[in-house]
Formats: structure tokens, C-alpha cells, sequence
């Protein structure tokens, strides 16, 4: 059976062990969608994600707060409303604002392989 709707609260959220003060709500999983993921990620204030690269690219949009992403060693200032794209294979890292970060990130269902860099 399909679930079309996904209430909210309906799924737990998990700390990301190689990040701080951060933690992942998978939305919705492979197992649910044949196509792509759907996560919702939430960052304490100072939390973050250090520098590492995925294989599948990142398309994601910004909930609540602001935060520098780092792509390709730039960095970029992003708060609500604005939407960022992480091709596959580009080192990134994410450091959240005084206000706590909070972020859709929709990635591909292939096979994803994280590499830490710092």
C-alpha cells in the first residue's frame, strides 16, 4: 500500500553522527519512491556538516535560518527561501547561522557513497 501522505511527526529524526548539532529526517525513503529521497535536515546554531563529497547530487531548499555552504571551496550565504544545487562528486560542508539552519535536501535513489575530507 501507497502512503501519499506523510504527517508531520510521522518519522523520527536521527543525529548525523560526522556532523554537529545535527540532525535527519528521512521523509521520504527508496522504499517509498522509486526516484528520489526527500530529507529534512535540521542544524543547531553553530552546528554543521564538515567538508565531504557524495557520488549522487544534492538539490536543496531552505526552510527557517541561515548558513554558509561551502561548494567547491566557495562559500556561499544562504538563508529561507533560496534553493541550492550540489552536483555529484563536489566537496561541500555546511555551517549553520546564529539561527539554526533548517533545509528540504532531495537526493537521487542510487547508490551513495559519503567521503569525509577534513
Amino acid at each position: 500500500m501507497t502512503e501519499y501522505i506523510r504527517k508531520k511527526g510521522s518519522r523520527e529524526s536521527i543525529q548525523v553522527t560526522a556532523g554537529k548539532g545535527t540532525s535527519m529526517q528521512v521523509l521520504i525513503g527508496s522504499e517509498e519512491a522509486p526516484n528520489f529521497a526527500f530529507r529534512k535536515f535540521v542544524m543547531e546554531p553553530q552546528g554543521g556538516m564538515p567538508k565531504h563529497t557524495n557520488l549522487i547530487e544534492h538539490e536543496q531548499y531552505v526552510l527557517k535560518g541561515s548558513g554558509v555552504i561551502e561548494i567547491a571551496d566557495k562559500a556561499f550565504e544562504v538563508s529561507a527561501g533560496d534553493a541550492v544545487y550540489i552536483p555529484g562528486g563536489v566537496s561541500h560542508s555546511y555551517k549553520a547561522g546564529n539561527d539554526g539552519f533548517e533545509f528540504i535536501c532531495v537526493v537521487p535513489n542510487k547508490q551513495d557513497k559519503i567521503e569525509i575530507l577534513e
